[in-house]
């Protein structure tokens, strides 16, 4: 085996313990990377790969500057890597043999705190999963924050992956064990870092994380996540809330494939947050509120009460213009509290960090006063006793400098008048530079030379420089030459090398007590870490209940009725979204279900607007359940505790699942998990197989989510056969799109009505695609053809039918349906015009006979 130098022998050693990251190897002023870790960091962040000497052979090389080296950090977690930080934990000059050096930090992208690494309005979840026999305990942190909250479903692994859909969730905790086919399934439809920890053991002095959870599977299963979070960042996570239970039960279901047809964080086609729900419902003015805006249309309510309670809220903010103005202004001036707090318990706060949080506490009196001018308790409650910020506000505005700079080892943080001592080695200081200044004045006038000047640098210290040229004039025996240089000569004198001393020791003592007085105020501002984190609470939701109202009142939002039937009455509907985008005026649309209509089953032509009119009740079900106002004129809802959507044509890849396969998956979910209380959106269901198929498959979902289900659906179909279900199911109703078809151009009305369509206008639709002329006649002509041929049919089937009740069948109509099935078996693309002429006289012929 090869021998290496003992220095890249405690690398390997530190490696070996960090199998799964990179490991930064601090040497100097670079964090190195060795053998595989350089193979593959160099295509990673495209840097230079290199090689050194590391005994007995050349080893691969590159590295990365320690002052940029947080860039590169970002570059590999954004990629799904982890990072392992290997620092000097022993002073190089007292150091025997090789510098000790230890792992400080394992960098993943569930455990970043960098603010350049984080989307400062989404939160960085890191996640735990632990399988049970009957379901799945998910627990939750984000260590920007300090959240943590854990869940315990009875389902399936593709239930799970549902509830993690659209969630900023970076990594996933598992035990070794986990099945390795439900791994698959996570990282390829949640696209998240794996880690594994099978330890579940709470640290005695963190007991008080757990104490709220009832069960030992909670408890184990928060367990897990803390030792990786713990073992990984390998520091005090004093800033960790509580875990709080959240019952999944409590909160509206929706499964993926809702999250993703309904785009609701994000758009199906580039996966932006334009053209979203959240796009439309943002207007924050805070990170904290942003991130708990995005939990809200994650989490819709089922409470009645608490659903009631933020619409009256909204409605109080609506009505006071000027108060809610001056909300909205104050909120842009408060930092983000949340991820503050987590860097002022990580260590890694800055002086202008705290400088953002005392300009943050300066607006809390000025936000309460603002709240108290409203007459509704709902809002004044929503900041409670502002007294507790006080003595957080004092020190940071007693202690912290108005202007300090980004590094905490430079000085310049702490003001005049905090800290006696600092203050006299200030002043010593100072006065130093005062002495040095008038040294050098008072030398020009003794000597004459007025080019004489007093300098200093770091290798030197200071000195006295006179000019060759007038060397002549210093005859003084203090002067000690001490530096010559091309054009000049550079002295010290006793005096100037005392006071020398004094002022860099005053310099030096002065930053180095900066520097203790700053840890010592990060260290008291621990203590306050849990009021900031309520304070941060209060904001966010105030923040997100501002941003409701101000958006309700911007697009003519109303007030919807909860009630506790299952009756649907929503007049003047419109999407959010659409409306939000498109430059005309939405057509908008009514929703009427009574207590005993389940279906509505919707015909009409592509691109009239059935989809949209579907997605647009599950939007408005959602707003209303999170709290805000919904685009209508009147709006009476039940509460849908799930959605379920079939929309829109898509592949599976990731499991090799086609477009129909795919639809009829998502029906399977719907039809075997709704409720009577659910909402079902189901857009052309039958449509990627045969004709025959297809309406055999769509019927029978029909007439079983009637029979069996009773939850509230929206059926789209393009099988007209089917709204003859209307007479024999009781419980649905037929609405079609309305079409104004004049001199064979038709015009979308947008608008549904009562009643069944009378046909698809697919010709036309192709039309308005601009396809082709000699296309569009040659489909006119076949489609004639086969609605003649198939009423034919019909009729002949109709009359094979009829015969079965009789002795004997007629000679006709045999000869009829013998002649018909010779017209099918017909090849006329390979028949002469004679040929073709011949045949049909023959045909004539033997149906006169």
């Amino acid at each position: 085996m090869a021998r290496y130098t003992p220095m890249i022998e405690q690398y390997m050693k530190v490696k070996d313990e960090n199998k799964d990251a990179f490991l930064f190897f601090r040497l100097g002023d670079f964090y190195e990377l060795f053998f595989d870790d350089a193979l593959k960091a160099a295509k990673e962040l495209e840097i230079t790969l290199t090689q050194r000497d590391g005994g007995d052979e050349k080893i691969p090389m590159c590295g990365v500057p320690f002052h940029s080296a947080e860039n590169y950090i970002k570059t590999l977690i954004d990629k799904g890597y982890k990072v392992a930080i290997c620092e000097q934990v022993e002073d190089p000059q007292t150091a025997k043999g090789v510098v000790k050096r230890e792992v400080v930090q394992i960098v993943t992208p569930g455990t970043v705190m960098e603010g350049n690494m984080l989307d400062e309005s989404e939160n960085n979840y890191i996640t735990s999963i632990d399988q049970h026999t009957d379901g799945y305990v998910i627990a939750y942190a984000d260590l920007t924050t300090g959240e943590t909250f854990i869940s315990k479903m009875k389902a399936t692994i593709q239930d799970v992956i549902s509830e993690l859909y659209n969630r900023p969730v970076k990594e996933i905790v598992l035990p070794t064990s986990f099945p390795e086919e439900e791994q698959s399934s996570l990282s390829a439809y949640l696209n998240v870092t794996l880690s594994y920890q099978d330890e579940t053991s709470i640290p005695d002095h963190f007991d008080y994380l757990v104490e709220g959870l009832e069960s030992k599977e909670l408890i184990n299963g928060f367990g897990r996540l803390f030792q990786y979070i713990h073992h990984s960042q390998k520091r005090f996570l004093s800033h960790l809330q509580a875990v709080e239970y959240v019952p999944v039960e409590q909160y509206m279901k929706l499964d993926l494939y809702s999250k993703r047809n309904l785009e609701l964080m994000e758009s199906i086609r580039d996966k932006s947050q334009k053209g979203t729900l959240l796009s439309v419902l943002d207007r924050t003015s805070t990170a904290m509120g942003a991130r708990r805006l995005k939990k809200w249309i994650d989490r819709p309510l089922l409470s009645k009460e608490t659903i009631e309670k933020r619409h009256a809220q909204v409605e109080s903010l609506m009505t006071m213009f000027f108060e809610r103005e001056a909300l909205r202004d104050q909120l842009k001036h408060v930092y983000d509290l949340e991820r503050l707090a987590g860097r002022v318990s990580y260590g890694n706060v800055n002086a202008r960090d705290l400088l953002q949080l005392k300009k943050s506490l300066a607006k809390v009196p000025d936000i309460k006063a603002t709240l108290n001018q409203f007459d509704d308790d709902l809002i004044t409650d929503l900041l409670g006793d502002i007294s507790p910020y006080d003595a957080m506000y004092q020190l940071l505005d007693s202690s912290i400098h108005e202007e300090p700079p980004i590094l905490i080892t430079e000085g310049g943080i702490i003001k005049d008048g905090y800290h006696a001592q600092l203050d006299e080695y200030r002043e010593a200081s100072r006065n130093g530079r005062q002495w040095v200044a008038e040294l050098e004045a008072s030398e020009r006038e003794r000597t004459g030379v007025k080019s004489l000047k007093v300098g200093y640098n770091k290798v030197f210290g200071y000195y006295i420089e006179v000019t060759k040229a007038n060397l002549y004039a210093i005859d003084d025996e203090r002067y000690e030459r001490k530096q010559t240089l091309a054009n000049a000569e550079r002295f010290i004198t006793p005096e100037l090398k005392e006071k020398e001393k004094l002022i860099l020791e005053a310099k030096d003592k002065s930053v180095a007590l900066e520097y203790d007085l700053f840890v010592e105020i990060r260290e008291e501002m621990k203590q306050y870490i849990p009021l900031l984190q309520r304070l941060a609470e209060q904001i966010s939701e105030i923040d997100v209940l501002v941003s409701f109202a101000f958006v309700s009142e911007e697009n003519n939002y109303l007030k919807p009725v909860m009630n506790d039937t299952q009756v649907l009455a929503v007049q003047g509907a419109r999407h959010p979204v659409v409306e939000h985008v498109m430059q005309e005026e939405f057509v908008p649309n009514d929703f009427f279900m009574e207590e005993d209509t389940d279906i509505l089953l919707i015909t009409g032509p592509n691109m009239a607007g059935k989809s949209t009119y579907m997605r647009q009740l599950g939007l408005l079900a959602i707003m209303a359940q999170i709290g805000c106002f919904v685009p209508a004129s009147r709006a009476n809802l039940p509460i849908f505790d799930q959605i379920f959507t079939r929309i829109g044509a898509a592949d599976d890849l990731v499991s090799g699942q086609s477009t129909f396969m795919v639809e009829m998956l998502e029906a399977q979910y719907a039809v075997t998990n709704a409720s009577n209380n659910s909402l079902i959106l189901f857009d052309e269901i039958g449509r990627g197989t045969s004709t025959y198929d297809g309406m055999a498959l769509a019927q029978s979902i029909v007439e079983y989510l009637h029979d069996h289900v009773g939850a509230k659906t929206l059926f789209a179909t393009h099988y007209h056969e089917l709204t003859t279900l209307e007479d024999n199911l009781t419980h649905l109703q037929n609405v079609h799109v309305e079409v104004d078809e004049q001199d064979g151009e038709v015009v979308f009305l947008h608008h549904i009505k009562p009643g069944k369509a009378d046909k698809s206008y697919g010709v036309h639709v192709a039309k308005l695609a601009d396809l082709p002329h000699e296309i569009i006649d040659r489909a006119n002509y076949l489609l004639q053809t086969f609605e003649s041929t198939q009423s034919i049919k019909d009729d002949l089937v109709q009359e094979q039918q009829l015969t079965l009740f009789e002795e004997t069948a007629s000679e006709s109509t045999h000869q009829e349906l013998e002649v018909y099935k010779d017209i099918q078996n017909l090849n006329l693309m390979e028949m002469t015009p004679m040929e073709a002429m011949n045949t049909l006289h023959s045909l004539q012929k033997r149906l006169k006979e």
